[in-house]
């Protein structure tokens, strides 16, 4: 029998894993769940990711690259003239503001990489690259503290199920930046 060509496969067997994560947590994230959710043989999740790391490394890359296009997105983080401050606030408002489902997915394969260190080079992508991008409009250091404080921010109304509060937010970025 000749193999079907499937040139999304791939990428379907992500945005399953993706959808795992999202209905069962990283618990619940098995090649046998992912190739379930896919609709496609196990062979093919274990063909394109040879272990569960590899897996979730692609997952949250893709996750990652979801949210820095939200980041470049928001042309008035590299405007000068803009209030900084005022528009991460604002960002983690957008982020808040609809189905926290992403953000819980992004977040539980992010701090995945304490316990799974093949997700700890693209833990720290996302948060050097979230970091260049705030140094074009502040230092370096400050830009580590502003992802560092946004992460914190974030994890806390994650965690604890508080609102998101763009004001607080809007001042204690503000207070970092000087």
């Amino acid at each position: 029998m000749a193999r079907r060509y499937d040139p999304e496969r791939r990428q379907r067997i992500i945005d399953a894993a993706i959808r795992v994560v999202g209905e069962k947590g990283i618990a619940g994230l098995s090649h046998r769940s992912v190739a379930a959710e896919a609709d496609v043989p196990l062979g093919s999740t274990t063909y394109h990711f040879k272990t569960l790391d590899d897996l979730m490394v692609a997952a949250l890359r893709q996750a990652n690259e979801g949210y820095a296009r939200a980041v470049l997105a928001r042309g008035a983080l590299q405007d000068p003239e803009s209030d900084l401050a005022a528009e991460l606030a604002a960002l983690g408002g957008e982020w808040f503001a609809g189905d926290r489902t992403g953000l819980e997915v992004e977040y539980e394969l992010y701090l995945a990489a304490l316990r799974r260190p093949a997700l700890r080079p693209v833990a720290a992508e996302w948060a050097e690259g979230f970091a260049d991008c705030l140094a074009l409009r502040t230092d370096p250091v400050t830009a580590r503290a502003l992802v560092a404080l946004i992460d914190g921010i974030c994890l806390q109304v994650l965690l604890t199920g508080v609102p998101y509060d763009e004001g607080y937010a809007r001042e204690v970025l503000a207070r970092v930046i000087g």
